[in-house]
């Protein structure tokens, strides 16, 4: 288990196949779902088959999304991270997490570390985000999290907001 970053409440690391119960229990959720264009996957298989996959951005980017755990209890809530698009040469910050654990400030907390690791870890210049025109909860994290409106976009077939960050911005807002 890779850590990549830890609060008083939470930790950020690195998935793996032994996170697919959680990870299919996250995406068979149509609430969790509703505003990411993703579909629920068919059973507990199909989310390790996934996760197998996955794991190559961490080696081919040093970045990707990393399971958000409680620190007292360890358990999977949900998860957060950095998604590199080399065409664009862009992260993108998402994350996502358990019905159960809405509304608790875990979101922005596990953004807020995601953002660190970027910027401090990885030297991005830049840190992008797009939420869907209606997720209100989501516009909310993204902007207490530091980012900046730019435009509406159409992604996924949807109208979007999309967010910058860059790493000026982000030291400075530090400074404040």
């Amino acid at each position: 288990m890779k850590l990549i970053a830890q609060s008083e409440r939470i930790y950020l690391r690195e998935l793996n196949t032994s996170d697919a119960l959680s990870f299919y229990n996250l995406n068979i959720d149509f609430e969790v779902l509703k505003y990411t264009g993703d579909k629920p996957f068919k059973d507990i298989e199909d989310a390790k088959l996934f996760l197998k996959k996955y794991v190559k951005q961490y080696h081919n980017y040093k970045m990707g999304r990393w399971a958000i755990c409680l620190n007292n209890t360890h358990k999977m809530i949900g998860w957060c991270g950095l998604k590199y698009h080399p065409k664009e040469k862009l992260a993108d910050i998402g994350y996502r997490l358990l019905k159960t654990q809405w509304n608790k400030g875990y979101a922005t907390e596990a953004t807020q570390l995601a953002l660190e690791y970027g910027f401090n870890k990885l030297n991005l210049k830049e840190i992008i985000a797009h939420v869907h025109e209606k997720n209100n909860a989501s516009h909310k994290v993204i902007l207490k999290a530091g980012l900046k409106y730019y435009k509406t976009i159409i992604y996924d077939n949807k109208p979007a907001r999309f967010y910058t960050l860059s790493k000026l911005h982000y030291l400075n807002k530090l400074g404040d």
